[in-house]
This record gives C-alpha cells, structure tokens and sequence, in this order.
C-alpha cells in the first residue's frame, strides 16, 4: 500500500479585529504566515488533547 497523501481544505474563517491582530503578530515573531500560524496553533491544541498522533 502507498503512503496516505495529506490534502487540505479551504474555509472560512470569521475572526475580530483584536484577534486577528494578536495572530499577525504571532506570526511575526514566529516567521510564519498567518495561514500557517493558524494552522500551527490548531496542531498544538489537537496534540494536546490527543485528538491526533
């Protein structure tokens, strides 16, 4: 069997001005885009509720 391929998904997502903010920021600092800052903080939260390996 070959290797499972990861693909995305594209949404919508409604955020407020303030948090927005906070993420550009973040991501900043972290040398991030904010699509991937986003993405990086879904992924700590899903492993730190064990919701994925």
């Amino acid at each position: 069997m070959g290797k499972k391929e990861k693909t995305t998904k594209n949404f919508a997502l409604r955020l407020d001005s303030d948090m927005m903010e906070a993420i550009e920021k973040w991501a900043v600092d972290e040398f991030r885009s904010v699509n991937g800052q986003i993405q990086w903080m879904l992924e700590q939260e899903l492993k730190k509720y064990k919701r994925v390996k």
